[in-house]
């Protein structure tokens, strides 16, 4: 069983960039997809990015996110990365990343991924 840390959230201001990082802690890494999604306020939670195993052009992102956010992997890390620029104050939500088992094709729904992190809060002011 693989667990999930997210870290890097924090306060910055629109049009700020931030950098989350997911570890992941157990064996079996490369044998997922990643996804991330983010919680804010009295919303579900909605899909921000995913990326297969391997990286590379099979990568999802939400319409509201895509040519400011880039999602990555470093396998030998064992770890993921959100990297967020141009900041808008809707960013402002809890940050989740997931798990999705490789041979499952790649996913933007919440109910295809597991395990989760517990996520970082981010807030964006004007």
């Amino acid at each position: 069983q693989v667990s999930l840390v997210e870290s890097g959230g924090g306060l910055v201001q629109a049009g700020d960039s931030l950098s989350l990082s997911c570890a992941a802690f157990g064996r079996g890494f490369t044998s997922y997809g990643v996804g991330w999604f983010r919680q804010a306020p009295g919303k579900e939670r909605e899909f921000v990015a995913a990326e297969s195993w391997s990286g590379g052009d099979d990568i999802y992102y939400a319409d509201s996110v895509k040519d400011r956010f880039t999602i990555s992997r470093d396998n030998a890390k064992n770890t993921a990365y959100l990297q967020m620029s141009s900041l808008k104050p809707e960013d402002t939500a809890v940050y989740y990343c997931a798990l999705r088992r490789a041979y499952y094709s790649l996913s933007t729904k919440e109910m295809d991924f597991g395990p989760w992190g517990q996520g970082t809060q981010v807030t964006v002011s004007l």
